[in-house]
């Protein structure tokens, strides 16, 4: 594997981890919003990484065993299914007949416990990427 290819798996790294930081603060700013525009309270969004698909060429070389792994990918996004939280406000606008608000299944202590282990990763991949930058600089240096 070259300098380039190892540089654009840890800026894969890097972009699904972004991502993965733009859902948490969407998560964390809809916290309390018991009203979307579908309908209902807010529904907690996570993303599901995969490999990142392989072009032609790098399919040709992972068949000669050349190349191996192609970096990740975000392959969708979707919304947890855990059940809404149920909290006893009968003078709120969403209340149901009992007086019954549900709100989304958005929980901050989980929220902020994979921000942390995203934000780790998303610094691994920055220690990769120029860890691999160092070492294309100083094949430059070799007399």
């Amino acid at each position: 594997m070259g300098f380039d290819r190892a540089l654009e798996i840890s800026l894969s790294g890097l972009d699904a981890q972004r991502l993965t930081m733009e859902l948490i603060a969407s998560n964390l700013a809809n916290i309390n919003t018991t009203r979307t525009v579908l309908g209902g309270p807010y529904r907690r969004r996570i993303a599901v990484l995969g490999e990142k698909p392989l072009s032609f060429s790098d399919e040709l070389m992972q068949a000669e065993n050349r190349l191996e792994g192609g970096g990740v990918a975000v392959d969708q996004v979707v919304e947890d299914a855990a059940p809404f939280q149920r909290v006893y406000k009968p003078g709120h606008p969403d209340a149901d007949a009992q007086g019954f608000v549900s709100f989304p299944n958005v929980s901050y202590s989980k929220e902020m416990a994979d921000l942390m282990y995203v934000s780790r990763l998303y610094e691994a991949n920055i220690t990769a990427f120029n860890a691999t930058k160092k070492m294309m600089q100083d094949t430059m240096q070799l007399p």
